[in-house]
């Protein structure tokens, strides 16, 4: 899959992520293996593209010179991680995870933009 497709779908999961922390309740038992299994299910693809797209990111900007630096990519996908769970257990103030969010958009931006120059 193309990096910018793949940076188009992750920022599209990190809205609906977003949406989810802002609209759902956090799950009566966090060790609910039920609760678990969903998540894991839910989350897994995401983590697929995840992963792929920061082997790809961090090949375009180490190749030339790019806005985005190699540890912006990795600590996007660490953060991108984070939000993962934190918008299914609801474990953190919103105030952590919309800082959270908004470096994580930030980054995506910045490459959306270098793929278009």
């Amino acid at each position: 899959m193309e990096l910018e497709t793949q940076t188009r779908q992750l920022k599209q999961h990190l809205d609906r992520l977003k949406a989810r922390f802002e609209t759902e309740q956090p799950p009566d038992n966090k060790k609910d293996k039920d609760f678990f299994f969903k998540v894991k299910e839910e989350t897994t693809p995401i983590y697929s593209i995840l992963e792929e797209w920061e082997e790809k990111s961090l090949d375009l900007v180490k190749n030339r010179k790019a806005d985005v630096h190699p540890h912006q990519v990795t600590s996007t996908r660490e953060n991108m991680e984070l939000l993962l769970l934190h918008s299914y257990y609801i474990d953190v103030r919103r105030k952590r995870y919309m800082e959270l969010y908004k470096s994580i958009h930030y980054v995506f931006d910045q490459l959306l933009r270098e793929l278009a120059d």
